[in-house]
Formats: structure tokens, C-alpha cells, sequence
């Protein structure tokens, strides 16, 4: 084992012919399976307004999650902070580091997580209205890290938490932010592949170390199914498929089970749309992935890769997660 960290994404996807109680339970059992396993953390992403996704109160089930494990870091991948005021998530995850101290991860997006009619719902104000992404950050450094007992607005709790803040994203624009900030940036090539590489080397060209980083540490986000062989890695992959299609058409679904073949589920414009958004997915047997992902490792030179698995059948995926887990990266 190269002994790179591998970590888990899960969206808290609504399975077809369930709901969102049974989407939170399918993830704290993927959760509790993930920690069995040995993975390093798992991280929860924030949508809003779409009915197939059961992490919109993302603090929320960090919580619920973290409570139904005992020493995976659970985190977000991400928080959508133009969503929100510093200081709510400051107290926020302030108080998250008080329950499960040394466990608590805070990954931090620029976009909404949604359509603008929501975004403006979320934020009270329009959507179009210019945002300092670094300046919120900033100010949610200071909360956090605030020692002078003068100041005016103070988190409680938050101040003095123990929560590392990563820098999300999906273009160049967050890899020149967690460069100059200091901080560790993952990025979304599980659903934006295009410049993944372009930003990678922006934040290693760029980097600047900080008190919370001395070096830098990509982690990249890819999609990933593993099974005994690769025509059954395939045929799970198919779930993937058609819950992208939704994506693409705006037409959210449940994550449908797999199907022995995709035509006349998607036509040619939509699935050449899906592949191109799944450029960095893999699926294949336990020895075609290593030779795949090393590839993709040795060519990224991330110091950790995040997996999520979107699988119809949860023992299918336990499994899936386990062949990943014993891969050499």
C-alpha cells in the first residue's frame, strides 16, 4: 500500500421506490460500513430543492451521522456558503467540534447548490448580487480563531474549534483561492471534469503556506464502482447513468436500479452529455481499478482520492466500497 487516503461522498441519494427517511438510514449505513473498512472521512453535500437528494439540512445529518459512528471524520463536501452567514456556520460546526472533537470537517463551496429561484429563497436577496467568497471565509476564520474578548460579535460556540476549512470547487477560479488562503482544496471531477487538471496545477504552481498548511493537499472527488468483474461493475454503473440523465434534463428521479442496457433510456445527445460529465468515473473489477486509479493518481498527484459509489443496491455497494478500500494507491 502506497498508503494514499482514500475518503467517501455520499449525497444521501433517494432510492427508487423509497424516501428521504430511507435515504438518511442508507446513508448511516454506508457510514458505519465506511468506518469498518478503515476510510478516512465522510462527507455530506448540501443541495436544495430537488427531490431525489436528502441533504439539504447538511449540519444536520453530519450530526445524525457522527452520532451513529465513532471515529470516521465526517464532514461537507460541501457547505454552500453564500447560503449562509459565517457566524451561523461558525456556531454551527463550533458546536458539531464539541460533540465529536477531532472529527469535524468543513469544506466550503462558492455556488448555491441549486436553481437561482431557490438561491434567492435561501438568501433572501438575489442571486446575481456580487459575493466575496474569500472575504466570508475570512470572516468565518475570525470567528473561529477570535482571542480578543472585546470584539463586538463573537461565536458561541466556535471560537477555538478545531475544524479544518477546505476549499471546494469545480473550476480554476477556487484552485487560485485555496492557493493564496493556504488551504486545502478538493475538487468535483466526480461530475466536472473539464478543468480539473488546469486547477490542480494553479494550486500546486500557487500555493502559499499558512498557519493551517505548510504544503499543499489535493483531494479529488471521482466517481467509482467496483464488483467481482467488470461486466457487473458495468451493469451497476448503469444506475449512475440514469440518475445523471436527470441531471441533464432536469428531470430529477430516484436513483433507479441497474438495467442490462441503456438504450432507449437515454438518446444520443444525453448520453453523450452524461459521458462527458463522467470523464473521470471508474468502473471495472478490483484489477482493472488499480491499474486505472493509480494512473489517475500518479497523474494528478493528489494527496487523497474521494469516492462516491451511486449504487441501487446497498450490499452491492458495501462490497464495491470494500474492493476500493483495498486497492494499493
Amino acid at each position: 500500500m502506497k498508503g494514499i487516503k482514500k475518503s467517501v461522498l455520499d449525497l444521501a441519494v433517494v432510492p427508487q421506490g423509497g424516501d428521504t427517511t430511507s435515504a438518511i438510514e442508507r446513508t448511516v449505513a454506508n457510514a458505519q460500513n465506511l468506518e469498518a473498512l478503515g476510510y478516512e472521512r465522510f462527507w455530506l453535500a448540501e443541495h436544495h430543492n430537488m427531490s431525489n437528494i436528502a441533504s439539504s439540512a447538511t449540519s444536520l445529518l453530519i450530526s445524525h451521522v457522527a452520532a451513529h459512528t465513532n471515529t470516521i471524520r465526517v464532514g461537507s463536501g460541501g457547505i454552500m456558503l453564500p447560503n449562509h452567514s459565517p457566524l451561523a456556520i461558525a456556531e454551527a460546526f463550533g458546536t458539531l467540534d464539541i460533540l465529536y472533537p477531532g472529527r469535524i470537517d468543513l469544506g466550503l463551496g462558492r455556488a448555491p447548490g441549486t436553481d437561482q429561484l431557490t438561491a434567492m429563497a435561501l438568501r433572501r436577496q438575489s442571486p446575481q448580487l456580487p459575493y466575496d467568497f474569500k472575504a466570508n471565509i475570512e470572516e468565518l476564520q475570525a470567528y473561529f480563531g477570535n482571542k480578543d474578548p472585546r470584539a463586538r460579535v463573537r461565536a458561541f460556540p466556535g471560537e477555538g474549534a478545531s475544524v479544518p476549512i477546505w476549499i471546494l470547487g469545480s473550476s480554476t477560479d477556487s484552485a487560485y483561492l485555496a492557493a493564496a488562503m493556504g488551504l486545502p482544496y478538493a475538487f468535483a471531477c466526480h461530475f466536472a471534469p473539464a478543468q480539473l487538471i488546469a486547477a490542480l496545477n494553479i494550486y500546486y504552481n500557487r500555493f502559499q503556506p499558512s498557519k493551517a498548511l505548510a504544503a499543499p493537499y489535493a483531494m479529488a472527488c471521482v466517481n467509482a464502482i467496483a464488483a467481482d468483474t467488470d461486466e457487473e461493475a458495468d451493469y451497476l454503473s448503469t444506475s449512475l447513468f440514469q440518475l445523471f440523465k436527470g441531471i441533464v434534463t432536469n428531470q430529477r428521479m430516484p436513483l433507479a436500479p441497474p438495467v442490462s442496457s441503456l438504450t432507449g433510456i437515454l438518446d444520443y445527445q444525453e448520453e453523450a452529455a452524461v459521458r462527458q460529465m463522467l470523464t473521470y468515473s471508474f468502473f471495472g473489477s478490483k484489477k482493472s481499478l488499480q491499474e486505472k486509479l493509480s494512473a489517475f493518481v500518479d497523474h494528478t498527484k493528489i494527496s487523497e482520492i474521494m469516492f462516491t459509489s451511486t449504487i441501487y443496491d446497498a450490499e452491492a455497494r458495501d462490497h464495491s466500497f470494500k474492493l476500493l478500500h483495498e486497492l494499493a494507491l
